[in-house]
């Protein structure tokens, strides 16, 4: 079995799955005899594309810049060609657009209209357009994987399937580490909001501009996918209620802390509803984790709570992920071949 994938998007996580796909490809090959090859990585400026296959060496050669390659095509556009590659999975690791999801969910909707496979790290199209995706997939007899899109390596999507004999009623989750690490900081040392965020940002865990995350539109698109996937909704960002942490104030924490409880930005899906606001827990609840750690608590029918914890960011965790859902298409589509 032949697995031909192009890749979109060459930074941090498209680079850190490359890294791991050169090191599994050999297990990859003998465990599920199936040949990866990367027939093209698309930029904004251009594109690599041999259709016999790029050479992952060469390309994550760090004193090589990969447009010196002889294969590197100026001004060439994914959405171009997609069509024209005879690829079987396309994997997209743009950055997120959170008001258009472009040029993404174009990709998605190119490929899948072509009967390709689709793994994306983008979560954009999937909480602006569930729907239309997921119905476009299964019009194609097509897979659309992206766990990447929610707490980066933590199955909180694929959870679902290791769940198929319970029902997840209920999601409670801290789903933005940048905003937990400036709560917990504003917990332990009792400084003002201002000073966390500066520290956050020279720490690297804010970006320059952290409105998306400190005012809660990051937590609330993951909390969507989660509440599309795990309880079958099909919500858009737009019915989220979403409130930020930039209004808390030492003085509100104090007065939290003097009564057993801290403050906490969560992400809630209960009663057809998805909240994202900043709320009081007990100080020993298991949702009171501290730094930038992601934990999301999966209610069950049976079971109780379900608990997954880990490093919601980072471009191995994602690209762990990425490799994950490769992997999984890889199965399923033997499966189909041998039937």
């Amino acid at each position: 079995m032949e697995l031909k994938i192009c890749l979109i998007g060459k930074g941090t996580v498209g680079t850190s799955f490359l890294e791991l796909l050169k090191r599994k490809k050999e297990i990859i090959k003998e465990r599920y005899n199936c040949e990866c090859k990367l027939l093209a990585i698309f930029e904004r400026d251009g594109a690599l594309i041999n259709e016999d296959g790029l050479i992952l060496d060469e390309l994550l050669n760090d004193s090589i810049d990969f447009r010196e390659n002889k294969f590197w095509k100026k001004n060439l556009k994914a959405k171009d060609l997609i069509s024209k590659l005879n690829l079987d999975v396309c994997i997209d690791a743009t950055p997120t657009n959170p008001n258009t999801g472009e040029p993404a969910l174009t990709h998605i909707i190119e490929a899948l209209n072509n009967k390709i496979d689709v793994i994306s790290s983008n979560k954009a199209p999937f909480f602006l357009e569930y729907k239309r995706i997921k119905e476009l997939a299964n019009d194609n007899k097509c897979f659309i994987r992206y766990e990447a899109t929610v707490a980066s390596c933590i199955p909180a999507l694929s959870i679902k399937e290791n769940l198929i004999g319970n029902k997840i009623t209920q999601i409670k989750a801290i789903l933005n580490g940048t905003s937990n690490y400036i709560l917990s900081r504003m917990t332990s040392e009792n400084i003002p909001f201002e000073i966390a965020l500066k520290e956050a940002q020279e720490l690297g865990y804010a970006e320059a501009n952290p409105n998306l995350d400190v005012g809660g539109f990051d937590a609330a698109g993951k909390l969507v996918i989660l509440a599309n996937e795990l309880l079958g909704w099909t919500k858009t960002i737009k019915d989220a209620k979403i409130e930020g942490i930039t209004k808390i104030t030492p003085n509100a924490i104090k007065l939290a802390k003097l009564d057993g409880y801290v403050v906490k930005h969560l992400a809630i899906a209960e009663n057809d509803n998805l909240i994202v606001e900043p709320r009081m827990i007990k100080k020993g609840s298991p949702l009171n984790i501290s730094g930038t750690l992601n934990i999301i608590e999966l209610q069950t029918q049976y079971a109780g709570p379900v608990i997954l914890i880990g490093k919601g960011a980072g471009g191995f965790e994602a690209g762990s992920a990425i490799l994950n859902d490769l992997i999984y298409i890889i199965k399923e589509r033997k499966k189909i071949g041998s039937n």
